[in-house]
């Protein structure tokens, strides 16, 4: 669909003369180009538009975020005044909560789809006339209306809606810290998955999340600002790109360090973290690990060039903490060190590439078994620095227009990534798992930004690029599913998933109790899809549960025999749980080997697409369509015999012809109706579930075919036809 087209279908109607006028624009750049060529007086006279369409922009969603803004602020004044004993007062602010959160998102959205139009048409701008209007948009216009920087001022309105709305969730009550799980701050090991989300749908994810998780907050002692966000990553690596290939290729003990601060580095905020991660580390039996240490920066030069080292820095966390740290937790930052030091010496690392993007974190404060993190804005830029770790001529202004372009690489979507400490026993919650496979977002199995950052501003430095290359110039939004995202009833009330505010609040809690503890650990989210379903329960005597909840969780693959092409491609999945004999006795061991692997190969998945749900209906639907050819065929074939037994000579040279088609038109219908069941059975699309070519060419067959009947038919027609007389035999 072209862009003019796209805008046309989202269009919100109250807010319509707001938007850019992007199609009058278009049509009149071209009519002037066809008619004249392009002058300076039209581009003096189209430059002057440009401006006009971005200040009316900018000015209608400034005032409409300073209307939220006021909005937000009115309900956090009268949460301050109800009455704690009172649930009805806090359901009641919630839900005013609720209604700024969906304003909120149609702002957003209203934002993206303009920031979208501008770009899209300075493009075109530029190819047609070759002047050159995008380093004046970008650099005079985007200076004085700077539209692209909107965005932030929408997440921090969102933090301040998730503290409120979590305040109303506790009718005021502060949160207790009985979550204290998740080891150190400086250690991990999660598992974690990552997903695409298209700038169209941030901020109704966001919202999604808020509604289960509130919003984390590094430093609550301070007010939430734009700052806040701003994540900084320096990666390391060698000329010969050998920790790219390594991660790439995930070999064991493959390394990835980097240097991350998170905000802008000045004499408050100078700690550096020192992170590594190990794939298989051979000192932890074969498993995955983030270590990380916080240095000073004024530090890290010396730290890298090896003159303040590893025993020193244990010695300084000896001294400087004053025994408050213990022993283990210093020999383990030691080891990390040491380990760091050594890679940057022996295996000549040097700063690379610098990742920079926007974090919200979802997460409840003090619990690190289930975290979710949102990056957008996400930016790739070289580091070529001789002599320092990291070059000092940006900070954290996003889009960072001051950097060469050839130096820099602006990813087009965000980042969601879901981190679970499975061995804590963490497991997915139903409505993460119907998040995830909702069409809100695109999933990424093994997802790297050094990879592919590296791989985008080393293009022909790099040997190999990784995998989702090939699908990164794909359109990754799909068709909505229904009861899933924000939408309003036919009353305009605010729906989530489907559920009103109260009802959604209801179902989280009815599905976080029913929980079941008899899932076995595993390091995959995906194993972890099951918990959608129904789960049965040991009784003491067997009865039947009927969800009447319409939650439109997905459920598992089916267990239908895997075919030849399945096998091939590699698809099929476990036996779903409902599948299961409503009595067993099988192992923990033997209910580990059902659990569905969803992220053990990107090979497994189907590239451009994901798992969707599969009505049965579609199957008959399917078998419908291939008795329809049946019956035609055959209605064809009786037309055929009865010409071959009762006709002439040309009447059975019509019936054969007829026959022929009838065979082939069987065979035909036969393949598309198993290529169309073996494509719903796996979910992965090779032709289209539409028959283009098929009743074109049966109707091409059948007009020819009595074309070439009244051919031979033509002279029974004359008035001197005489039909032929038989003699009898002798």
């Amino acid at each position: 669909m072209k862009f003019g087209d796209h805008l046309k279908t989202k269009i919100f109607e109250p807010w319509r003369s707001s938007y850019l006028q992007y199609n009058e624009l278009k049509i009149e750049l071209k009519r002037r180009q066809l008619e004249h060529g392009w002058t300076q007086t039209d581009e003096t006279e189209f430059t002057r538009k440009i401006e006009s369409e971005l200040t009316k922009v900018y000015q209608f969603i400034d005032r409409a975020l300073q209307a939220l803004v006021k909005r937000t602020q009115l309900a956090a004044s009268s949460l301050e005044t109800l009455n704690r004993s009172s649930t009805q007062q806090y359901d009641a602010a919630a839900d005013t909560l609720t209604e700024i959160l969906f304003d909120v998102n149609d702002l957003a959205k209203f934002h993206q789809l303009n920031v979208s139009a501008f770009e899209k048409l300075i493009k075109k701008h530029d190819r047609w006339t070759q002047f050159n209007l995008r380093t004046q948009f970008y650099n005079l216009m985007s200076q004085q209306w700077p539209l692209d920087k909107l965005s932030l001022q929408f997440d921090v309105l969102i933090v301040k809606i998730s503290e409120l709305h979590d305040t109303c969730h506790l009718h005021g009550n502060p949160r207790a810290q009985q979550y204290a799980q998740g080891g150190d701050q400086t250690a991990f090991e999660r598992a974690t998955a990552k997903y695409w989300i298209h700038p169209d749908n941030i901020t109704e994810v966001k919202s999604i999340i808020l509604f289960h998780l509130p919003v984390h907050m590094f430093n609550q002692k301070k007010q939430y600002e734009e700052s806040d966000m701003a994540v900084s990553s320096v990666y390391f690596d060698n000329p010969q790109f050998d920790l790219y290939n390594e991660r790439l290729y995930r070999e064991d003990g493959a390394e990835s360090i980097r240097l991350r601060w998170y905000g802008p580095l000045n004499e408050e905020n100078d700690s550096i973290y020192v992170e590594r991660k190990t794939h298989k580390a051979s000192w932890l039996d074969g498993k995955s690990v983030k270590d990380r240490f916080r240095l000073k920066e004024k530090q890290v030069d010396s730290f890298l060039s090896g003159t303040y080292t590893a025993d020193q820095f244990a010695q300084d966390l000896r001294t400087g903490s004053k025994g408050s740290k213990k022993d283990a937790v210093i020999d383990e930052n030691h080891f990390v060190a040491e380990g760091v030091q050594n890679s940057v010496k022996f295996r000549h690392l040097k700063p690379v590439c610098r990742v920079f993007y926007n974090r919200t974190a979802f997460q409840l404060p003090g619990d690190q078994r289930l975290r979710i993190s949102l990056d957008s804005n996400l930016t790739f830029i070289q580091e070529n620095v001789k002599d320092h770790w990291r070059r000092k001529d940006i900070g954290i202004e996003y889009p960072f227009r001051s950097v060469a372009e050839q130096e820099i690489s602006r990813f087009p979507y965000a980042i969601l990534e879901t981190k679970l400490q499975t061995h804590l026993g963490q497991q997915s919650p139903a409505w993460l798992t119907t998040l995830i496979e909702s069409h809100l977002v695109h999933e990424v199995p093994r997802f790297s930004k050094y990879l592919h950052g590296a791989s985008m501003l080393f293009n022909k430095q790099v040997p190999t690029h990784p995998y989702w290359l090939a699908e990164f110039d794909l359109d990754i939004r799909k068709a909505p599913i229904t009861n899933v995202g924000l939408s309003r009833s036919t009353s305009f009330k605010p729906l989530v998933n489907g559920h009103h505010r109260q009802s959604l609040l209801l179902l989280h809690e009815n599905q976080m109790n029913a929980a079941s503890n008899d899932f076995c650990k595993s390091k995959s989210l995906g194993d972890f899809r099951l918990l959608g379903t129904p789960v049965v329960k040991k009784q003491d005597r067997p009865h039947l549960s009927i969800n009447l909840l319409d939650d439109q969780v997905q459920p598992p693959k089916s267990a239908v025999p895997r075919d030849v092409l399945s096998r091939i491609w590699n698809y099929g999945g476990g036996t779903p749980r409902s599948s299961q004999p409503f009595f067993s006795n099988n192992s923990k061991k033997e209910q580990e080997s059902i659990l569905p692997r969803t992220r053990s190969s990107p090979d497994k998945f189907p590239r451009g697409g994901q798992v969707k749900k599969i009505e049965p209906k579609t199957f008959f639907a399917n078998e419908r369509t291939f008795i329809s050819w049946l019956q035609f065929c055959a209605l064809l074939l009786t037309v055929a015999l009865n010409l071959l037994n009762n006709g002439d000579f040309i009447s059975r040279i019509i019936g054969a012809v007829f026959i022929i088609i009838a065979s082939l038109l069987s065979i035909y219908a036969l393949a598309r109706y198993q290529i169309r069941s073996w494509q719903l059975r796996t979910n992965k699309l090779v032709v289209r579930y539409d028959d283009v070519w098929g009743p074109t060419v049966l109707c091409i067959l059948l007009v020819t075919a009595l074309c070439i009947n009244f051919y031979l038919r033509a002279d029974t027609l004359s008035a001197s036809y005489q039909e032929p007389v038989v003699v009898p035999a002798a």
